[in-house]
């Protein structure tokens, strides 16, 4: 069978297994990297059969000495690969099992930056864009993603029972994340002169918001406060999950917060300050 074709049937698999549209998008990218990486060793089409464990190695190898690619970016691309992999060995396309020959990439994740709570308002109150203001505070006192947020609509809000849902998470994943007084506070203001649109966080002009517009404000924001943190719309979300560390929070409901499927997941936003682990040794 041509690889390609393959890859489109694969590509209906996931949506009938109901990944994300983020989700399938970024496999597709990657595995049609591969494809046409293939097509150009092979000098043609590919049929999946001829594809060995060799010529995928040489696939990872090529990403990391002449691409540059980073540890964390190899490991995106090698699940992909890997998952697809699984789906054709189970559907007998494939002569063997290669899906269980391709290694982990190791990747250690950087500590991120975060802010404290008072970091956080003085970045916030600096944005001049006021839905955006409103946009962030939202992200620091909630830590839904940057695209759960943006997807909001009014009847997700819920200002009365103090809960805003999420429908759309990531795997398409249903939470409701409580709002704290501080965030209330907030946005009972934004209800006063809050666009009148499908979209919870929209402007005047559009009706909507767009991610490009959030970065390029925060950005803009960073660079006039000359900020030594690289400070994004997602570090509102590490910041969330790091308050709640300092603040004792189980791991298990942090994950709940955050709308993660597991625990390892969440334990990249956690890390403890000088402080803490002099605390810590102070117990001994």
């Amino acid at each position: 069978m041509i690889l390609q074709s393959v890859l489109s049937d694969y590509k209906v698999y996931m949506y009938q297994q109901e990944k994300s549209p983020r989700t399938i998008a970024g496999y597709m990218q990657d595995l049609n990297f591969f494809r046409k990486w293939l097509e150009k060793e092979f000098n043609g089409p590919v049929y999946l059969e001829e594809i060995t464990f060799e010529d995928i190695e040489k696939f990872l190898t090529h990403l990391k000495i002449e691409k540059n690619y980073k540890p964390a970016s190899r490991k995106r691309v090698s699940a992909a690969i890997k998952m697809f992999y699984k789906y054709a060995w189970k559907r007998n396309m494939c002569p063997e099992d290669l899906a269980s020959k391709i290694e982990n990439v190791k990747y250690v994740p950087k500590e991120r930056d975060y802010l404290t709570e008072e970091e956080a308002l003085s970045f916030i109150k600096a944005i001049k864009h006021p839905v955006v203001q409103v946009f962030t505070t939202t992200l620091f006192y909630t830590g839904v993603r940057v695209s759960e947020a943006l997807a909001l609509t009014p009847e997700d809000v819920d200002l009365n029972l103090g809960w805003i849902r999420i429908k759309n998470g990531k795997g398409n994943k249903f939470r409701r994340i409580p709002i704290c007084h501080k965030l209330k506070k907030a946005l009972l203001d934004y209800e006063q002169w809050r666009v009148d649109s499908h979209q919870y966080f929209a402007t005047e002009k559009t009706g909507s918001l767009s991610i490009g517009r959030v970065q390029a404000i925060i950005r803009e924001t960073r660079e006039k406060l000359e900020c030594k943190k690289h400070i994004t719309a997602h570090v509102f979300r590490h910041s969330f999950a790091s308050q709640l560390v300092k603040n004792d929070v189980n791991i298990v409901s942090i994950s709940k917060l955050l709308g993660h499927s597991s625990l390892k997941t969440t334990s990249i936003y956690t890390h403890a300050s000088d402080e803490q682990l002099v605390d810590a040794v102070r117990m001994l």
